[in-house]
């Protein structure tokens, strides 16, 4: 019997599909009134993370509403610092909130226990791997190095990433220490994602921007690389995406680099600029979440532009970054329907 075709994992693969597949970053989360009554029941948000039957839940609630190609994991970027034994709170209304590592503090850090501890959200792929259509991808994740070194040593998110910038400048030994944690862990991690039955996983560097071409190359696009590497002597051929946030003009060193399989756009990627990037590279992107919650034609014109702009190479339909909580669910209705009409 040949098995499904999953057309969102054959385009992650190099092949451009005759149907437009679909996903949103952050689609299980707070826009959906069924995630707000099971977030208001379950403690703490890390205790969502690490309660399988509660995370499968959300993972799966979105594809009950609406006709997508995929469900990505749901978890956080930050559960690998947390697992480290880091101390990471989630506050509400204030973000993440983690005691600031600092070189003196390392040691602290346990890599040896973190793929234990990280058990539960492997449990949550395996039961969102049972519940999931065979057609379906299934998407596993994890924060890329400097990202989540922003937050283990900023204490919290910021605009500029000041903290892990200087860090890295003036104690850069026990920077690269951290990143060789991050990327060793990571590497475990996503490696046991796929065990459990995800098709392809994703690496958020979200914090891209703000680094000049020197430390770009050095904390970025290597570390990412090394990822992919290590992932693939685990699982052959791993499929990869890789997510740049901010990247601009690094995006083709960085995909060269890396080697993944699919390059992730955020909305501040002129089409023209991504249209230059290697024949046969596939992408995905890359909505303004915030045309999204406005919606209206001049949404439904930017979709019909990004669809036509990327008809030439494998294209996964996405926004540019998360979905934001106010968005109304008529308006990812009406995104999916123009998308695959425009395609």
């Amino acid at each position: 019997m040949n098995p499904v075709l999953k057309p969102l994992l054959e385009t992650v693969r190099g092949k451009r599909q005759d149907r437009l597949p679909i996903w949103i970053m952050r689609q299980a989360g707070r826009y959906l009134p069924e995630y707000r009554e099971l977030r208001a029941r379950a403690g703490s948000f890390l205790d969502l993370c690490y309660t399988p039957e509660l995370a499968a839940e959300v993972t799966l609630q979105p594809l009950r509403r609406f006709d997508l190609d995929a469900a990505i994991l749901f978890s956080d970027i930050l559960v690998i610092p947390d697992a480290l034994g880091q101390t990471v709170r989630f506050e509400v209304g204030e973000g993440p909130q983690l005691e600031p590592i600092t070189a003196m503090t390392l040691d602290r850090l346990d890599p040896e226990t973190a793929l234990e501890k990280l058990n539960p959200i492997i449990e949550t792929v395996r039961r969102v791997r049972a519940g999931l259509s065979p057609d379906k991808t299934l998407i596993g994740f994890c924060g890329s190095p400097w990202t989540v070194a922003t937050y283990m040593i900023g204490g919290r998110g910021s605009s500029d990433q000041a903290a892990a910038r200087v860090f890295a400048l003036t104690q850069p030994v026990a920077f690269a220490r951290l990143i060789d944690i991050l990327v060793d862990t990571s590497v475990e991690y996503l490696a046991a994602q796929f065990r459990a039955g995800a098709d392809v996983v994703q690496l958020f560097e979200s914090w891209a921007m703000n680094l000049d071409e020197v430390a770009f190359d050095r904390w970025v696009i290597e570390p990412n690389r090394r990822i992919v590497e290590g992932l693939r002597r685990e699982i052959p051929d791993a499929p990869v995406i890789g997510f740049p946030r901010g990247a601009a003009g690094n995006l083709p060193a960085y995909a060269a680099r890396t080697k993944v399989n699919l390059l992730g756009l955020d909305y501040g990627t002129p089409l023209a600029f991504a249209q230059n990037l290697p024949a046969g590279l596939g992408v995905q992107g890359n909505l303004d979440p915030l045309r999204l919650l406005a919606g209206g034609e001049q949404m439904d014109d930017r979709i019909r532009q990004i669809v036509a702009g990327f008809r030439d190479r494998p294209h996964i339909f996405n926004l540019g970054h998360g979905i934001v909580p106010e968005t109304p669910i008529a308006h990812v209705e009406r995104l999916i329907e123009v998308a695959r009409g425009a395609f």
